[in-house]
């Protein structure tokens, strides 16, 4: 059966700002697709393979997938990735989902869309270690996906563009809503526990949401929390991209979507469980030249830790689960 079929409940032909569209789950705003990069199935389809096949790294051993798997929430559930040859990066990898809505890309924001995020790691020398002629080049050489590319785009004379409007096109499809939140949201006070109930109270009074906002629990901006910062030599983060030194140790706010399936946490995988997410940021981060004037000592009890926890579990949602690896890949 078809990657297509088995999606049914995600998808829908509907016409939207910029043609065809996707459904999006309870709680989440429509997606709007780039002008130049509308959504169509054949090109989602053609990002999904592209996603999942390896043979996009130098080595034929690291895909996407490797790094945001679907069993992991779209994480790899290590502190930080692993890519080809055993090299470990230095970062944490954040899941993809809802990236449809994020504005800046990866823990610095040093690609503004998900088309360039999309090709960063294929030619990075630690993640895929290959380069983008280097795919491109894999690619043709695979009989297999020339149709797919004349699918999507027209043209099986295809370039490293198309190979990322159709990845940043599967990618948005990868979608979480519908989580208790939502539908507590939406009227059904039933829908969270009395502890969810009290955290969310709780992290609105104590103004977690002025940083993880909206719908999608993320202001996209770039924060100092003093995670690392006591390092002898720190990631400095944001600061890496702008060199402005507001920036120094910043790292990008990610969403609290599906967190509790995310762990570990921090852009360097330090902390194991929500419960030391929630404790780090009763204590105020950890103090440093650059420490984001919102980062204070919270002062909470255990009892309420545990609420603040028990809220975060309720912004687990659905859609994404639906996303299986493709059976075959082209040859």
């Amino acid at each position: 059966m078809s990657f297509w079929r088995q999606a049914v409940p995600l998808f829908v032909a509907a016409m939207g700002l910029f043609g065809e569209n996707v459904t999006v789950p309870l709680g989440l705003q429509a997606i709007v697709w780039p002008a130049d990069n509308p959504y169509t199935p054949e090109k989602a389809e053609l990002g999904r393979l592209l996603y999942f096949d390896p043979r996009l790294s130098a080595d034929g051993t690291v895909s996407c997938a490797t790094c945001h798997a679907p069993n992991y929430a779209f994480t790899d559930a290590s502190p930080v990735s692993t890519g080809i040859a055993h090299q470990r990066g230095t970062r944490n990898a954040p899941s993809i989902i809802n990236g449809a809505y994020s504005t800046v890309q990866f823990w610095d924001g040093r690609a503004v869309t998900l088309e360039d995020q999309a090709v960063g790691p294929m030619a990075n020398l630690v993640e895929m270690g290959s380069t983008k002629d280097g795919v491109v080049a894999k690619l043709k050489s695979i009989p297999g996906y020339g149709p797919l590319f004349a699918k999507a785009f027209g043209t099986e004379d295809f370039t490293i563009d198309h190979v990322a409007k159709a990845v940043a096109t599967f990618e948005r499809t990868v979608l979480s809503g519908n989580s208790p939140y939502d539908r507590y949201q939406a009227g059904n006070k039933k829908a969270m526990t009395p502890p969810q109930i009290r955290g969310l109270k709780l992290f609105q009074k104590v103004k977690c949401d002025k940083c993880h906002k909206d719908s999608i629990f993320s202001d996209n901006a770039f924060h100092n929390l003093g995670t690392g910062m006591d390092k002898p030599d720190p990631d400095v983060g944001r600061f890496a991209v702008t060199h402005d030194p507001k920036d120094w140790g910043a790292f990008k706010t990610p969403t609290l979507r599906d967190v509790a399936e995310t762990s570990p946490y921090m852009h360097d995988g330090s902390l194991k469980t929500l419960r030391e997410v929630v404790d780090f940021y009763d204590k105020g981060g950890t103090l440093n030249k650059n420490l984001d004037k919102d980062i204070k000592p919270l002062k909470l009890t255990s009892d309420q830790r545990s609420d603040l926890v028990e809220f975060l579990h309720a912004l687990t949602g659905d859609s994404w689960q639906n996303i299986k690896a493709p059976d075959r890949l082209p040859e």
